[in-house]
């Protein structure tokens, strides 16, 4: 009688150590193996000045009352636009004041999008994070360059690729010495003008060493329709999205949020609306708590 042989499967995960250091005014914010949940937040875009100081503002008071991290997120420059009329931003010149102003005034790192390879060294004066584009994910010689500035470098998952090749982007800036990576994912192509939300992305990207972050507020994003139009987004759905992320072993999150999306000059059909904020991250914080740390989650265990 022939022996049989039994098929092994793999049944379970574990992560390797990861860390994404941030250190700026009074603050120093660790995301990764060991560290508690963290958030990066704040406008699309910069509207104005009296707009990101007061966004600013709340969200500092509100991660403080919480007890979690935050990076201020907005752009001085918003390329991807779907017309050449939109708002586009600020600009260098204005918009990296306006960034380096919230970190004098409320203590917090920040970080911005970058787009092209001769804005970087302003750039990087001026914020703590640099911040790769989906779109511009695969673009060698800026996240090379952005790399070698030595700064913390956010890169976006790009809709078109699945998160094990995410391992480019990374090796990229590895290969200046920069082992200060953090991955988000904001989606994935569902045919067109849709995205969906692969939750295994989170294991897969952390499973290249860097700890891996989860933006709810552009999977909800409806492309093909303007986002000055309500129709362009189904943000009801971002709290569903981020607590799943949280469930599956989110290191970060990232939610951009304005004080009445409706008026945003960029991704008003999309941002979470300011007053919700709060409650949502309570949310976030007690799941965060069931799980324990990322690593339980993959090893089906809660010691």
């Amino acid at each position: 009688m022939e022996k049989t042989t039994q098929k092994q499967r793999t049944e379970t995960t574990t992560l390797p150590k990861r860390e994404f250091t941030v250190k700026a005014g009074r603050s120093e914010i660790k995301i990764g193996t060991g560290h508690d949940l963290a958030v990066i937040s704040g406008p699309c875009v910069i509207d104005s000045k009296e707009l990101v100081m007061k966004t600013a503002k709340a969200l500092v008071e509100i991660t403080q009352r919480l007890g979690v991290g935050l990076i201020f997120k907005s752009s001085y420059e918003k390329d991807n636009r779907g017309s050449e009329k939109n708002w586009a931003g600020p600009m260098a010149n204005d918009g990296l004041k306006i960034l380096a102003d919230v970190r004098k005034e409320f203590g917090v790192p920040v970080l911005t999008d970058i787009h092209r390879h001769e804005d970087i060294e302003l750039v990087a004066e001026h914020v703590d994070v640099l911040q790769i584009p989906a779109y511009m994910c695969q673009q060698t010689s800026l996240v090379i360059a952005c790399g070698k500035t030595g700064k913390p470098v956010n890169v976006k998952k790009g809709q078109f690729l699945a998160p094990e090749n995410m391992d480019g982007a990374v090796s990229k800036i590895r290969s200046t010495g920069n082992d200060n990576i953090l991955l988000t994912e904001r989606g994935a192509c569902f045919g067109y003008n849709r995205l969906v939300a692969d939750m295994r992305s989170i294991p897969i990207m952390q499973s290249l060493g860097v700890p891996a972050c989860f933006d709810a507020t552009h999977v909800i994003r409806l492309y093909g329709i303007s986002s000055a139009d309500p129709a362009g987004g189904e943000p009801r759905f971002v709290p569903h999205l981020t607590l799943a992320a949280v469930a599956a072993g989110a290191d970060a999150l990232f939610l951009e949020t304005h004080p009445e999306p409706m008026s945003a000059k960029c991704d008003a059909a999309s941002q979470l609306n300011l007053k919700h904020y709060e409650s949502l991250m309570r949310m976030a914080i007690d799941v965060r708590k069931a799980i324990k740390t990322p690593e339980n989650v993959g090893l089906m265990q809660l010691s």
